[in-house]
């Protein structure tokens, strides 16, 4: 039974489905990427190096249709404000929230809703409200328009899901987020458990 979701929000184009460091994608929708190597569905056992990243990247960027668009801190907290309206307008229960300089993370209880459906909600708000701040030409679609999600069918999936994205802000030299529409997990649906910090 699935109790929850790891749902990743990527940037536009900061993932694309043939990066050498292996995507979530299976086959490659653009052509004019189709030149800068397979796609490798998954992420690699042993990741490239740095040169071939930048090099890779130095001859796709030019191909995007829109600018990568890096998330600040304005910007991440509009996307915090964003994800918080969601969660009260759909009454989601999310039990970890990162967002981070180019992509979000969300770990949530299973819900009537399906995973894209959460998804998309997560993304359009958020989306809209960067539109907003002004700085970002009003057809950039902000994400990837591939949805990404996990399912976890265990409270011990969901608390290394949770742990996983609690990482990811010091990974990226961020401080800790506490954002106000992030319930603790108890360890639902068995009976509550104090919440581990590790």
């Amino acid at each position: 039974m699935v109790i929850g979701h790891h749902l990743i929000l990527h940037g536009y184009g900061f993932w694309l489905p043939n990066d050498p460091r292996g995507s979530g994608s299976q086959e490659l929708r653009e052509e004019k990427f189709a030149d800068l190597g397979p796609v490798h569905f998954g992420r690699k056992a042993v990741q490239p190096p740095r040169e071939e990243l930048k090099k890779f990247w130095s001859e796709a960027r030019p191909r995007l249709e829109f600018p990568l668009v890096w998330f600040d801190d304005a910007k991440r907290q509009a996307i915090g404000d964003a994800f918080g309206e969601v969660v009260v307008k759909q009454r989601y229960t999310v039990w970890e929230c990162a967002i981070l300089s180019n992509h979000a993370h969300l770990c949530i209880r299973r819900h009537r809703d399906d995973a894209l459906t959460m998804w998309w909600s997560f993304a359009d708000a958020s989306r809209d409200k960067l539109l907003l701040l002004g700085d970002v030409c009003a057809d950039h679609p902000i994400w990837s328009n591939r949805p990404y999600k996990v399912f976890l069918y265990t409270p011990e999936d969901v608390w290394r899901c949770i742990k996983y994205i609690r990482d990811n802000a010091a990974k990226e030299e961020l401080p800790a987020q506490h954002w106000p529409f992030v319930t603790p997990y108890d360890g639902w649906p068995h009976p509550r458990k104090p919440e581990r910090r590790n």
